[in-house]
């Protein structure tokens, strides 16, 4: 199987380098977009690259990054797939369907199996280990992100195919610092509110440290996976 990844999406920051490392040994790489954290400064992200012309219609793009696991089945480390998402702050819009078509073809193009899994957004970082597992069974899902229910609503608006990849930095057991205030608004993290946020819960913070460190390695790596099988 030969996937057609026209551009990928990535959240700013050590999620998007982890992608472009990914990339250095492709060939013609797919465009790598730097995205905003959070729905409104992405809207707004999303909205620029579509009205200059980076997002077309019928194109085939692929979100990536990093994300919160909500249930027990998902260590930190593992490579998920979304099936659909819901979101928090809209919860009467329903589930959202990721295009079916690309997520059969990343299933089938991957040497190693991603977890197909349904995902929630939430307008804040979800730190607590209590909260993850309580917005699992509230909304039946598995991970939580802060992106990809309004990058699949909005793209799917203006006929953009969506899939989404991404890799557990956290798991439901622990609990990870509050990064509430390490977050502007343009959807940037802070480093000296960031590392404010970590001296207050040192246990939580080592925690966030070793899951992301291994989570971007294998950021990396499923980037080259899935892109050295697309032109």
């Amino acid at each position: 199987m030969v996937l057609n990844i026209q551009a990928i999406l990535v959240p700013q920051g050590a999620e998007y380098r982890a992608v472009c490392r990914g990339l250095r040994q492709i060939l013609n790489p797919p465009t790598v977009f730097p995205v905003p954290i959070g729905a409104i400064p992405l809207a707004r992200c999303l909205e620029r690259l579509y009205q200059s012309g980076c997002l077309f219609k019928g194109q085939q793009v692929l979100l990536m990054g990093l994300c919160g696991g909500l249930v027990p089945e998902l260590k930190t480390g593992d490579r998920v797939v979304y099936e659909a998402c819901l979101s928090t702050a809209c919860a009467e819009l329903g589930q959202l369907e990721c295009d079916r078509e690309l997520t059969r073809q990343i299933q089938q193009t991957l040497e190693y199996p991603v977890q197909p899994v349904i995902a929630v957004m939430s307008d804040r970082v979800v730190a607590r280990a209590v909260d993850k597992r309580q917005l699992a069974l509230r909304f039946r899902a598995d991970v939580v992100d802060m992106e990809g229910f309004a990058a699949l609503h909005q793209l799917a608006e203006v006929g953009v195919a969506l899939a989404t990849v991404r890799v557990v930095s956290d798991d439901c057991r622990h609990s990870i610092p509050n990064l509430a205030t390490a977050i502007d608004a343009k959807g940037a993290l802070q480093p000296i509110p960031l590392a404010v946020a970590m001296l207050k819960q040192p246990i939580a913070a080592l925690h966030l440290i070793y899951g992301s460190t291994k989570s971007l390695k294998i950021l990396q790596n499923l980037t080259f996976e899935l892109c050295k099988n697309s032109f």
